[in-house]
């Protein structure tokens, strides 16, 4: 592990060598899929070594620990406890975790925004579906002009009927942070039970858990904290613990929140493993130091491509973090498919990763900061109109 400290890291191309990215490639996607630096990848692969070793013994005998201990990690870094945190492989799993776990009747409601995954989105569509329940799709229109108006469009839809409310920390295309401690409140006083879909806001933005206040949170740690790919979280204190499943039924079904979690099968579980030493380079690359930077870089990235494109925002620039979503100066046709079709171009032809889609009739780019990304590298983009 490099010994450099946080107050000395550096950033943009010499940190470089801190990850695994083809340099050729201006890599502005990190919310897509995360990066894993190479010392994390090298704690992984140690503990795949540890395993194979004697896999019996491991799985068996020392892995139940190892996953408290992790999730202990974790779960005091979101200022939360260890006992109400459990692992599953990504955010969407653990939404359909929660979703699939409660019960709901013909009439109740859904409540879901405009602004949802789109895997949740459907995750949810089918729970109302198999129930009979009904889906409320809140539409919430690019640009949006501040948090009160998303406040008041959801507040608008929630109703004696609601019994779930879904809400996205940050969003995923828009890239929009929401105002998600404002809409638990909301859909609570309403008499919802509230998940929130966390996927990006672990290691992009700072917050405690309890503080939210939701039913469930579900997060990713293989995006902006940078463990290994299928990492994620479900989050929830001991009252309701006894509500929720795993989407596999195993061995631990009857015996409690964390029997059921903790083992579901045989998988891969070194990017759980491999999490604490996540958390410890975060802490070296600066912590909450780290994210305020990501958020100035990428807050002046999307200045530059608006003032150089001519285009807006999805929203006011403080409410966005270390990603961006700008409107492309593009006329005709805006389909997801000529928005991926874009995609493949910037990626194909200008070897630049940016994640391209279609909402309210447009298209947006969304950016992304990470501590090996300069502002030369947006330079390159806005470039392109």
């Amino acid at each position: 592990m490099t010994a450099r400290g946080a107050a000395s890291a550096a950033f943009g191309a010499a940190a470089r060598e801190e990850w695994p990215l083809d340099p050729a490639v201006a890599y502005l996607n990190h919310g897509g899929f995360g990066v894993s630096p190479n010392e994390v990848l090298r704690e992984q692969e140690s503990w795949r070594r540890r395993i194979e070793r004697n896999p019996t013994r491991f799985f068996a005998g020392e892995l139940p620990s190892l996953l408290r201990d992790a999730a202990a990690a974790l779960a005091t870094y979101l200022g939360a406890k260890g006992e109400d945190l459990v692992f599953v492989d990504n955010a969407t799993a653990g939404c359909n975790a929660v979703l699939r776990s409660l019960s709901f009747a013909p009439g109740d409601e859904i409540l879901v925004t405009g602004l949802a995954y789109g895997a949740v989105l459907k995750a949810a569509r089918y729970v109302a579906e198999r129930s009979g329940a009904r889906l409320v799709e809140v539409e919430i229109p690019l640009p949006v002009a501040d948090a009160a108006a998303i406040l008041a469009a959801v507040s608008s839809r929630l109703g004696p009927r609601t019994r779930l409310a879904v809400f996205d920390h940050i969003a995923s295309h828009s890239a929009l942070v929401l105002p998600v401690a404002e809409l638990v409140r909301l859909a609570r006083a309403a008499g919802a039970r509230v998940l929130v879909d966390g996927a990006h806001a672990p290691g992009q933005v700072p917050f405690s858990l309890p503080a939210i206040g939701a039913d469930w949170y579900v997060g990713n740690c293989h995006k902006w904290l940078m463990a290994p790919r299928g990492c994620g979280f479900l989050w929830c204190e001991k009252p309701l613990q006894v509500l929720i499943h795993p989407l596999s039924i195993s061995h631990g079904y009857g015996a409690g929140y964390i029997a059921e979690f903790d083992w579901t099968g045989t998988r891969d579980v070194t990017p759980f493993l491999a999490l604490p030493a996540a958390l410890g380079c975060h802490r070296r690359l600066g912590g909450e130091a780290l994210m305020a930077r990501n958020t100035a870089l990428a807050r002046a990235a999307a200045r530059l491509l608006t003032g150089r494109w001519g285009t807006d925002l999805a929203g006011p620039e403080s409410s966005f973090a270390a990603m961006a979503a700008v409107r492309l100066p593009l006329a005709g046709e805006a389909s997801q498919e000529r928005a991926a079709s874009l995609g493949r171009w910037l990626s194909d032809t200008h070897r630049i990763e940016a994640a391209v889609n279609a909402h309210s009739g447009a298209l947006w780019l969304r950016l992304a900061a990470q501590a090996y990304n300069e502002l030369a590298e947006y330079e390159r983009l806005a470039a392109l109109w």
